[in-house]
């Protein structure tokens, strides 16, 4: 049996939930439920309100999804961990 194809949609998001969840508002005015994929958390891709992220959804739940990238803001450094040497 193949598996299903995923569904990729962009947003912005609008809330910080616990357990490392967020809101997100699709281009599409719907609101999900979304959380950050395994190789976001493992590099510690932090992101914040506001943020402009790409979304993979199943076509069998269309109210929950995970954040597979996060898109960089312009005019932003990267940021750099608080003990690291120059």
């Amino acid at each position: 049996m193949a598996k299903e194809e995923l569904l990729t949609v962009e947003g912005q998001i609008d809330e910080i939930l616990p357990d490392g969840r967020f809101g997100v508002m699709l281009d599409n005015q719907h609101r999900i439920i979304a959380y950050t994929a395994g190789r976001m958390r493992r590099f510690r891709i932090r992101s914040v309100v506001g943020d402009r992220v790409h979304v993979e959804m199943t076509p069998y739940d269309l109210s929950k999804g995970r954040i597979i990238f996060r898109e960089r803001t312009p005019g932003q450094a990267p940021a750099r961990r608080p003990g690291a040497k120059r």
